[in-house]
C-alpha cells in the first residue's frame, strides 16, 4: 500500500513538472545569435550565477578544461566556414571549450563532438580548433553567465571577466 501510494504521488510530481514545461535546473538554457558578414553563429549554453562564490581559480579552476557554461557543454554553430583568431574552422557545430589560466590568456577549444555533458568525456583528439585569446576584466559585474554575438566576435561575459573570440566569414 505504501508503494502504491509512494509511486503516485511521485508520477503526479513528475507529470506537474512535465505540464507546466519547467526545468528544475539551477542554470537555464540560453541561446545567443548573430550574423558575423555572411555567417549565422548560434551559441547555445546553460547560464550559471555567481551566487557570491569565488569563481575564477576556484568554482572554475586554473588550467583545466572547462565546459564554459552549466550542465551540457556549450555549443557554437557557424552556418558557413568561418575564421577564428584568424585560424580556419568548417561551417559546423562544436562543443565549446575554454581553459582558463590566471598567467593572462585562455585557451579555447572547438571541439568536434557537440552534444556532451560537460568537460566528463571530453577528447582533445577530437578538437577541430584550439585559440588563445587575451581575457579582460571589467568593473561591471554580471551576475548570470552570457554569451552575445556581434558582428565581429563571440563574447563570454561572467562576474568581472569578459573573454571574447573574433570570428571573420
Amino acid at each position: 500500500m505504501r508503494f502504491k501510494i509512494l509511486f503516485t504521488l511521485l508520477s503526479m510530481a513528475f507529470f506537474s513538472t512535465m505540464a507546466t514545461g519547467q526545468d528544475a535546473r539551477t542554470s537555464p538554457a540560453k541561446t545567443a545569435q548573430g550574423n558575423v558578414g555572411k555567417a549565422s553563429v548560434t551559441v547555445k549554453y546553460s547560464s550559471p550565477a555567481v551566487k557570491g562564490r569565488k569563481l575564477w581559480g576556484e568554482l572554475v579552476p586554473y588550467e583545466e578544461v572547462w565546459r564554459a557554461g552549466a550542465n551540457e557543454a556549450t555549443i557554437v554553430e557557424f552556418s558557413t566556414d568561418v575564421k577564428v583568431e584568424g585560424k580556419d574552422l568548417p561551417a559546423g557545430a562544436y562543443s565549446f571549450f575554454t581553459i582558463p589560466s590566471n598567467k593572462g590568456t585562455w585557451t579555447l577549444i572547438f571541439n568536434k563532438v557537440p552534444n556532451q555533458w560537460g568537460a566528463y568525456k571530453y577528447d582533445a583528439m577530437k578538437d577541430a580548433l584550439r585559440v588563445v585569446v587575451r581575457p579582460k576584466a571589467t568593473k561591471n559585474s554580471v551576475e548570470n553567465l552570457e554569451y552575445k554575438v556581434d558582428s565581429k566576435k563571440v563574447t563570454l561575459n561572467w562576474e568581472k571577466m569578459s573573454v571574447a573570440f573574433r570570428v571573420k566569414a
